[in-house]
């Protein structure tokens, strides 16, 4: 099972960083593709646009957030292949552009990673 980090893609890459995959739908303001460092951009995990734009980094929303997001990534055939394709790395870091550290998906991604690793 790899070690899942999370980090802001503005953030400075570290070799620490393992595979670094930004998990944002929409690429990050202000940030040329060459300076990002990524290994992957794996959009297809990030919310749908109606999650993300309902939810907007309201810290009201977050536990309601985090349950409908559950079930979009349940749903979501694109991270159990993302899940499979990486089952062998030591560390992944999940990036992310919003500066709201505790709301971001990042967080949930993660936690929905490590429980399908933890069944394997």
């Amino acid at each position: 099972m790899p070690l899942i980090k999370i980090k802001r893609v503005y953030d400075k890459p570290a070799r620490s960083d393992g595979y670094r995959v930004l998990t944002d739908r929409l690429w990050p303001r202000r940030l040329k593709k060459e300076d990002a460092m990524l290994d992957e951009w794996a959009k297809e995990l990030a919310p749908s646009e109606r999650l993300r734009s309902w939810f907007d980094h309201n810290p009201y929303y977050w536990e309601p957030f985090k349950r409908k997001y559950f079930i979009e990534l349940k749903q979501n055939e694109s991270v159990y292949t993302f899940v499979e394709r990486h089952k062998e790395r030591k560390v992944i870091t999940l990036l992310y552009a919003t500066t709201y550290d505790r709301l971001t998906h990042a967080i949930i991604i993660r936690e929905f990673l490590e429980n399908i690793y933890c069944e394997h």
